[in-house]
């Protein structure tokens, strides 16, 4: 049930969002080891946002996971989702943030229950 939730100053108007939220998707599946189909992307854009005391293009996440989240796994998460934001949004790797919450299974509802 990994999701990914990331906000960004960027304007998203004649982004191809689909091709982030793919990617990013695919890239938080292969990471973590999980099946894809329990992957949750979001994105926003627009949202003001300072980051080193400017308004140039930047971004913050947050990656929730029950498993598979540890040092080696939350830097290869977090280098592939700076390239994909850096790629898609021209966000650089240097203005992006990614917090990591590793959760227990009956801390999140699934299907009108918890997992």
């Amino acid at each position: 049930m990994p999701c990914l939730n990331v906000s960004t100053n960027v304007n998203l108007e004649g982004v191809d969002t689909s091709a982030i939220l793919a990617e990013a998707s695919k890239a938080v599946a292969n990471i973590i080891g999980k099946p894809e189909a329990y992957v949750m992307v979001v994105v926003k854009g627009s949202v003001p946002m300072a980051f080193g005391g400017t308004q140039e293009p930047a971004a913050y996440g947050e990656l929730v996971s029950i498993g598979g989240l540890n040092p080696d796994v939350n830097k290869k998460l977090s280098a592939g989702i700076a390239s994909i934001l850096e790629s898609k949004l021209s966000v650089p790797k240097s203005r992006f943030y990614l917090k990591f919450h590793d959760s227990k299974r009956s801390d999140f509802g699934w299907n009108g229950s918890t997992f």
